[in-house]
């Protein structure tokens, strides 16, 4: 196994799993904002990278179903995943918004070549089942009307990144520098809607 592989993949991880953590602790940064500053960042310093290496900015050559797929899935999940850490508490909605995994098992099996089958069902339902207990005893045993909002950010949120990633197969020759280019939109967009509406 190759050391730098791992490294990067263990880094993804670490950086997926503080997500809820840092977000929580960005305090009242209004979430269009709070994606505008990310996106910026991590969009910048991918680019930046393109100065070590002269041909990666041709990746940004795609399609225009590509840069919408992508952008989308970025700037889509993200928002409404902030708005959810911002209109409910972090650890239900982080419950709720972890369903991704379980809905892109199901979406990639309606897939051309694949087959809906009991045990996919079965598995969605028991995960459906223990995330709404999980979240309602920790609500005490109902969820509050309050984090309604937030509950349902999280869960479309977790839609948006399923239906994302499944699709993204269509586009597997796509390279990943093609990612910084829909970072900097995704930050754009991020900024335009906060100035608009935040």
């Amino acid at each position: 196994m190759s050391a730098r592989p791992t490294l990067i993949g263990f880094t993804a991880i670490l950086m997926w799993s503080l997500l809820a953590l840092f977000t929580a602790a960005s305090g009242s940064v209004p979430p269009f904002q709070l994606a505008a500053m990310t996106f910026a960042i991590g969009g910048l310093l991918g680019a930046a990278s393109w100065l070590f290496r002269k041909r990666a900015i041709a990746s940004l050559r795609q399609p225009p179903e590509v840069w919408a797929l992508g952008i989308f899935g970025l700037f889509g999940y993200h928002a409404l995943y902030f708005f959810a850490l911002r209109l409910a508490p972090p650890a239900e909605s982080g419950l709720i918004n972890y369903l991704w995994p379980l809905l892109i098992v199901l979406f990639s099996a309606v897939l051309p070549g694949e087959r809906l089958r009991a045990h996919h069902v079965v598995g969605a339902l028991l995960g459906l089942i223990g995330t709404v207990v999980l979240v309602a005893s920790r609500a005490q045993l109902g969820f509050a009307p309050e984090f309604v909002p937030g509950y349902s950010a999280a869960f479309v949120a977790a839609f948006v990144w399923a239906v994302y990633s499944v699709l993204s197969r269509r586009f597997a020759s796509v390279p990943t520098d093609a990612v910084v280019g829909f970072c900097l939109v995704t930050s754009l967009l991020g900024l335009a809607f906060h100035l608009a509406f935040e």
